[in-house]
């Protein structure tokens, strides 16, 4: 039998970034909030003495079990899709914290055209610039608006930085200041200035100096250590979910927090969502959790899983255009970089932090003309330095052999001779790119898994050609002695890391008829059940996801305060 627990003001699926803004921010006024997290506990000290490439980058030590639960993927329709058995593309986070626990902490504002790109995109260009099944579509929000939640975000985070020359206008500085500039980091700036372009810091959720919050919560400063992503923080520099705002939460008193709790379904009735039913890990038992409102947090493909699976809005047909969830599933385009070789000049790569470098934005959303080109967007061009550990990093010039002394002697010779400028190039959805379930294949618990069809198109081998012909001529402006750069963008590849920067299936709009939700992450088909994430990013930037992601999450916050005292459709 089902066990029932007390009803709830509002039950949280999905402990990371989103579920810990909100639950932290609902508590602090004084809402009863259950939060359930699929995986286990964390703290800063289980990463005590524990920089261990082979155990964290390479064997996932933090990340969801695939065996349990997994997806499926076809390039195309015409493909049968197979589930995704390995480690490769992009890395799920499970645990409390999530994906936030092992993220870089590469922090950046989504620019003001991101949010119209449809509207500016057209009154630039014209209707004939945006290609036959690309399905962009303004988020229903603008930059000006967001924008008090950017800083809330990074206020919270103590997130270290600069003003961006080309962004969007600040309502304030970042709480602290830049992190430290490396000699990479000065040539890339020097070069970048002397092309004419506009170099800043990256903005790094890795702290550049000792910080305390507006909620009370001190940090120290970065180390450099080297190991960000895939690594959680033992000194707690790098801003996650744990030592930030599940602290506050946890403080309250009005917070339960209970990990290995599986959520399968969100139960609704009449139009409204009850609560959720879940497994508990620990003992195999089925809990219905009961509640006010019900908010999802969980990553990109779960938010939509659980909304396919729960029967919740309208599935999308690619064949018609029509329905909602699982519509516009976008990636990210990163493969557009170059890499520079020195003969007589040595460099420290193996210190570094994860968002440690130097970025310019001239190449990035509709910051230049577009006219001539065969895409839209764009993407950033920087110089990271994010720690060269041993196992994962062997730089060679093209044409080295893989193997044998002339592999071995360039390995050594080039292992701190050289640097690379990459590329986050923005990612367009397209009508044949979405989320189902898959007809086949099943989870540890017999539920369907999600089934994701995807690859890349003319707009992202242009844009990937552009940006890397970009990041040549900055490298030779670096006086690299040979520079190797991308040539072509090749199909999708899931076994090949690429960024865990997935978005899209629950996505926001002004428009019912097109999206899933409104611009407080408050679903049109079901106005007590919130869902937060990337997962309702209309397209892909060419940034970072994550400070997006925090941004909604305090204004869902806010609209589900709103929506506790007087109900209804926020907007």
């Amino acid at each position: 039998m089902v066990k029932k627990m007390p009803k709830t003001d509002v039950v949280i699926v999905g402990v990371g970034w989103g579920g810990g803004i909100i639950a932290s921010e609902l508590t602090k006024q004084g809402l009863s909030v259950v939060g359930l997290e699929k995986g286990l506990e964390r703290s800063t000290e289980d990463y005590y003495m524990v920089h261990d490439e082979l155990r964290y980058a390479l064997r996932y030590e933090l990340f969801q079990d695939l065996s349990k639960s997994t997806l499926t993927f076809r390039s195309n329709e015409k493909k049968r899709a197979l589930p995704m058995r390995h480690y490769g593309s992009f890395l799920m986070g499970e645990g409390v914290g999530g994906a936030g626990v092992h993220w870089n902490g590469q922090t950046y504002r989504f620019l003001p055209y991101d949010f119209e790109i449809r509207s500016q995109t057209v009154e630039r260009y014209g209707e004939k610039k945006i290609p036959k099944g690309m399905t962009i579509q303004d988020w229903g929000i603008t930059y000006n608006e967001l924008e008090p939640y950017y800083d809330k975000f990074e206020k919270m985070a103590g997130i270290s930085g600069e003003e961006n020359p080309l962004g969007g206008k600040r309502s304030d500085k970042y709480p602290t200041g830049p992190m430290k500039h490396s000699p990479q980091m000065k040539m890339f700036t020097e070069a970048t200035k002397k092309l004419g372009y506009h170099p800043y810091t990256v903005p790094s959720a890795n702290l550049s100096e000792p910080y305390t919050n507006p909620d009370g919560i001190s940090r120290a400063a970065c180390q450099y250590c080297s190991f960000c992503e895939r690594f959680g923080c033992e000194y707690g520099a790098k801003a996650d979910p744990v030592v930030t705002v599940i602290p506050v939460a946890n403080k309250t008193g009005k917070f339960d927090l209970r990990t290995h709790s599986w959520v399968r379904r969100i139960l609704h009735k009449d139009g409204k969502a009850t609560g959720v039913l879940y497994t508990d890990l620990t003992t195999g038992e089925e809990i219905e959790q009961p509640a006010d409102v019900v908010v999802i947090t969980s990553y990109v493909f779960n938010n939509t899983k659980l909304l396919l699976t729960s029967k919740i809005g309208r599935p999308y047909d690619p064949a018609t255009g029509t329905g909602v969830i699982g519509k516009n599933y976008a990636y990210q385009v990163v493969k557009g970089a170059a890499t520079g070789f020195y003969d007589d000049m040595e460099f420290n790569n193996f210190a570094g932090a994860g968002a440690l470098g130097v970025v310019i934005d001239d190449f990035n959303g509709d910051n230049f003309d577009h006219s001539d080109l065969n895409f839209i967007h764009g993407g950033y061009l920087a110089l990271t330095q994010t720690g060269a550990r041993p196992i994962q990093n062997n730089p060679v010039p093209k044409g080295t052999p893989s193997w044998g002394a002339e592999f071995k002697d360039k390995s050594l010779k080039y292992a701190n001779r050289s640097l690379s400028v990459g590329a986050m190039g923005a990612s367009m959805p397209f009508r044949h790119h979405y989320l189902d379930l898959d007809p086949t294949y099943k989870d540890t618990f017999g539920d369907p898994l999600l089934r994701m069809t995807f690859d890349f198109e003319d707009q992202d081998r242009e844009l990937a050609k552009f940006t890397a012909k970009k990041a040549r001529g900055i490298l030779e402006e670096m006086g690299a002695d040979h520079v190797d750069a991308m040539e072509e963008l090749g199909p999708y590849d899931i076994t090949v890391y690429q960024s865990t920067h997935n978005t899209g299936g629950v996505i926001m709009g002004d428009n019912p008829d097109t999206s899933a939700v409104n611009n407080y992450s408050q679903m049109w088909d079901m106005d007590n059940l919130f869902v937060v994430g990337a997962s309702s990013f209309p397209h892909n930037s060419g940034y970072n996801p994550t400070g997006t992601v925090g941004a909604l999450a305090y204004r869902a916050a806010e609209g589900i305060m709103t929506y506790s005292k007087k109900g209804g459709q926020l907007v």
